[in-house]
């Protein structure tokens, strides 16, 4: 059985498990060991069965948990030659820490096949990952990403479920306190995806085959989480796609972990 959690999802932090069962991984330790183990703790997940780490930028809300996580759990690190890097100069790694290229390919985790995508996002290499388990279902990761691109595209039609960016509502950002060098940065095609551009995709994941969808990396101060769902469920309505029978769709929470939802 695939299993699917966030623990948390935000631009104060961003990690999940995904899981089968013979164990699992986790993508990006954005958040401090102690929340992490106890995030899993709660949702009945034993650290034990953690077997690796993915990585999918360096920025810190995807890392700065990572270099105690490791010395408490003795696992390989997945990620890109440039996050590698950037992360052994920097020392966000212990100094046995086993880091690993991502194999162009993918790399098998127990029964988990994971590969990487590109995203478009402004980081030294930023991706997604799809995980598919030992029952065939596929999971997909794509969030820091300023546009939906034939890659990504390419990576997550097809699969059961997508955790997908909904980060700003574009109305809030503009209205907002934040710089205008920063706004443009967030609505750029190597930024964030907004509400609106997120929601435009969900009608061809839906048709792809997606019938759970996660929508994550939500914005403090660009975004509300009712806001974000409303913006999805109306363009999916707009398509005829009925909520509970064709799709099922939830908000990762920013703090907690999500539904520990299974395939």
């Amino acid at each position: 059985m695939a299993c699917f959690c966030t623990l948390a999802s935000g631009s104060s932090g961003n990690s999940t498990y995904i899981g089968s069962g013979v164990g699992g991984v986790l993508v990006d330790a954005g958040i401090s060991c102690r929340a992490l183990f106890a995030a899993l703790q709660s949702r009945g997940i034993e650290r034990e069965s953690i077997g690796a780490v993915f990585i999918t930028h360096e920025h810190t809300d995807h890392i700065k948990g990572l270099k105690v996580l490791l010395k408490r759990l003795s696992v390989p690190v997945y990620a890109t030659e440039e996050v590698l890097d950037f992360l052994a100069v920097r020392d966000y790694l212990p100094p046995d820490a086993k880091a690993v290229p991502i194999p162009v390919g993918g790399i098998g985790i127990g029964d988990l096949y994971i590969g990487a995508f590109e995203t478009s996002h402004d980081s030294v290499h930023s991706v997604g990952y799809v995980a598919v388990s030992g029952n065939g279902k596929k999971m997909a990761i794509s969030t820091d990403l300023g546009v939906v691109t034939p890659t990504v595209r390419q990576a997550v039609n097809g699969c059961d479920l997508v955790l997908i960016e909904s980060n700003y509502d574009k109305n809030m950002l503009m209205a907002g306190a934040y710089p205008y060098p920063l706004k443009r940065r967030i609505d750029g095609e190597k930024g964030h995806l907004s509400n609106a551009d997120s929601a435009a995709f969900l009608p061809e994941l839906v048709e792809s085959g997606a019938r759970r969808l996660v929508l994550g990396h939500l914005s403090q101060e660009n975004n509300l989480p009712g806001l974000a769902l409303e913006t999805a469920m109306s363009v999916l309505a707009e398509m005829g796609m009925k909520r509970a029978v064709d799709y099922e769709i939830e908000v990762a929470p920013r703090y907690e972990p999500g539904s520990l939802i299974c395939l």
